[in-house]
């Protein structure tokens, strides 16, 4: 299993944190102009990859103000789950890890791995910027 994690530390509560990432229809101002063909609800999202795949997810877990997991709901070229983990930083303030794993053998880890970090990377960055 490929695990890729990014951080990011946001000056808001977790609460307030948590219910932005709680709501799949927030996750699109989150990702990067390659994805299109955006659609979601609250606890369901589905979008294209520019040039890769297409893809529908489902929240498959929660745990108030703590995580969220989100699963493929169609398959998908290997298995992977989006979580979002949030945490007080002592300062009343939030940090919020996003977590892929993926099952990747050697071939996509070499293709996929770089893609999947920047968009980790992208996500925690927008999130950061959009909740200041």
């Amino acid at each position: 299993m490929t695990v890729i994690e990014s951080m990011a530390a946001i000056h808001l509560p977790v609460e307030k944190v948590y219910a932005f990432l709680a709501d799949l229809n927030n996750h699109q101002q989150l990702m990067p102009e390659n994805i299109y063909n955006w659609s979601s609800t609250a606890d369901e999202a589905s979008f294209t990859i520019q040039n890769m795949a297409k893809l529908a997810i489902k929240i498959s877990n929660r745990v108030e103000n703590q995580e969220l997991t989100a699963v493929p709901t169609e398959k998908a070229p290997f298995d992977i789950e989006l979580k979002w983990k949030v945490a007080d930083d002592g300062k009343g303030g939030t940090i919020a890890t996003h977590v892929i794993s993926a099952d990747l053998n050697m071939m996509m880890k070499m293709l996929a791995a770089g893609p999947l970090q920047k968009l980790a990377n992208h996500q925690t960055e927008k999130l950061a910027e959009l909740l200041k």
